[in-house]
């Protein structure tokens, strides 16, 4: 499942996750807040189909097994038997950090030479701070990239 209805919930949705899954689409609203085409495209697949629902919980023992969901109209409660729940909001959660290292008006983490933030020792990965290709891809590679990083500075610094 993937939960949301702008840009990143939707390029995920129709170029990937409907390759791959049953259903795809859980969206708080009955209209989507993305360009144009991708409306068309998701309007127009089968798989992107749950409209004006939350989730309410993510259930499972040791992996995700399923999730309950309620509508915003009629508040009923439906369970649906998924392997996986991806949260695909287009502004990262960025707020723990704030005070901590800068932060850019649209909330993603500034970063400087590759994965350095402004704070040293302090290193960035992930969808937190790319604009462009965002989540799974971003993370594994920028995640390793800053794990080095932090590996070399840890050695140069403390011995």
């Amino acid at each position: 499942m993937v939960v949301g209805g702008e840009d990143t919930a939707l390029e995920e949705a129709v170029f990937f996750l409907t390759k791959l899954a049953k259903s795809v689409i859980i969206h708080s609203r009955n209209e989507l807040r993305t360009s144009k085409i991708l409306q068309q495209r998701a309007s127009h697949n089968p798989k992107i189909s749950i409209w004006n629902t939350i989730v309410e919980d993510i259930f499972g023992q040791n992996k995700v097994e399923g999730i309950k969901l309620k509508n915003t109209k009629t508040a009923e409660l439906t369970e649906i038997k998924c392997d996986g729940v991806f949260i695909a909001i287009d502004k990262p959660n960025t707020n723990i950090f704030k005070g901590q290292v800068e932060i850019d008006d649209k909330g993603y983490i500034k970063r400087y030479e590759e994965t350095k933030t402004i704070v040293e020792g302090i290193f960035v990965a992930g969808d937190v701070y790319d604009y462009t290709y965002r989540q799974a891809i971003t993370a594994a590679g920028s995640g390793c990239k800053a794990s080095l990083d932090a590996i070399k500075y840890l050695e140069l610094n403390f011995e």
